[in-house]
């Protein structure tokens, strides 16, 4: 049998102060086909996929997700690495503690391997899939807890972090409707590295180019990505960058266990001699979606690559940027991240 339909299980939800509510009933299933996994959940309109499951159940238990089905895909094929023709495909259900590791991440794609490291936990990293990483949603306490105005919870009530705590949010790409950042730092990587993402849905399959796979917020912060209901990620893939192109990931944050990026800069150079041929360049803790910036790029592209140089790139990045009170320091920060993260090349060495 293609799918197992269990009873449901009935779970309640630990009380969270005031307004606690009880878990929502909900059916679970087991699908052994991507075809039916997508059925089962494109015909109701409060189905979601569970794989890892280290964001969609603390979401459950928090209130900012209710499933009517949960449809388990982890025995779907698609846990396999495999490298062809100049290219990565990464199975959607690959572990990240298991992309970080290949021998071919390592070598071709230490951007990729560092960002994978330098999430989470170990516990959270062995189980963790790939697909869920890109989908998992912001660390918002407005979004994450109860009774605060949030439009990526209940669209139109507001956002309580444009005049409230704001420390850990965007400073670019947001909203008067959302500046909540983006958590995920391999998407990070992979925005920087060109990804593509292959789905299949109700439909049929399609790719998606990871630089529009995650939405602005505009008046819409509710909807997240471009994926429609019922679709299904099943791979990325990840053309593989010139052997000797420098790549380095760093992640600026509170501690050094599991925490979330403060900023965080991903970077591809290409270089001749101590001329910067290509720079690829993408931002993570200051961003309402994984930020790449072109005119950043531009500022390098041509230029030797000096401290002077990277600091005109770094004052280009934060042109636009919209800090509030709690977060001014980002606009700073990134930009000694940024200095961090390229001056080790300004001699020309690797």
């Amino acid at each position: 049998m293609p799918v197992q339909l269990l009873p449901e299980h009935r779970r309640r939800r630990g009380r969270r102060g005031e307004g606690g509510a009880a878990m929502r009933d909900f059916a679970y299933a087991r699908a052994d086909r991507a075809a039916e996994a997508v059925r089962l959940v494109a015909r109701s309109a409060d189905a979601t996929f569970v794989a890892g499951g280290t964001d969609l159940l603390n979401l459950m238990k928090d209130g900012a997700e209710d499933h009517d089905l949960v449809v388990d895909i982890n025995r779907l094929p698609l846990h396999g690495i495999e490298e062809s023709r100049g290219r990565l495909r990464i199975g959607a259900l690959a572990r990240m503690a298991d992309v970080a590791l290949h021998p071919v991440v390592r070598k071709r794609l230490p951007v990729l391997s560092q960002a994978l490291l330098a999430g989470a936990s170990p516990q959270v990293r062995n189980r963790a899939s790939i697909g869920g990483n890109l989908l998992q949603r912001t660390r918002c306490w407005y979004f994450r807890g109860q009774g605060f105005a949030c439009n990526k919870r209940e669209p139109g009530s507001g956002c309580a972090a444009l005049e409230g705590r704001n420390r850990w949010h965007a400073i670019l790409g947001g909203s008067d409707h959302c500046i909540a950042v983006h958590p995920s730092d391999l998407a990070v990587a992979l925005r920087v590295l060109d990804a593509t993402i292959h789905t299949l849905g109700p439909d049929g399959a399609r790719t998606i180019a990871m630089a529009d796979f995650h939405r602005a917020p505009e008046d819409t912060p509710h909807i997240e990505n471009t994926l429609r209901h019922g679709e299904l990620i099943t791979a990325v893939e990840v053309p593989l960058p010139a052997p000797g192109s420098r790549q380095r990931y760093l992640k600026v944050r509170d501690r050094a266990g599991f925490e979330f990026a403060v900023v965080s800069v991903a970077a591809v150079l290409r270089m001749n001699g101590r001329t910067v041929e290509e720079a690829r360049l993408a931002f993570g803790g200051v961003a309402t979606r994984p930020w790449r910036s072109a005119e950043a790029e531009a500022a390098l592209r041509g230029r030797a690559l000096t401290e002077q140089s990277i600091a005109a790139a770094g004052r280009v990045l934060v042109r636009g940027a919209r800090p509030r009170e709690d977060n001014a320091f980002k606009v700073e920060l990134v930009q000694r991240a940024l200095q961090d993260v390229l001056g080790r090349y300004t001699g020309g060495s690797r």
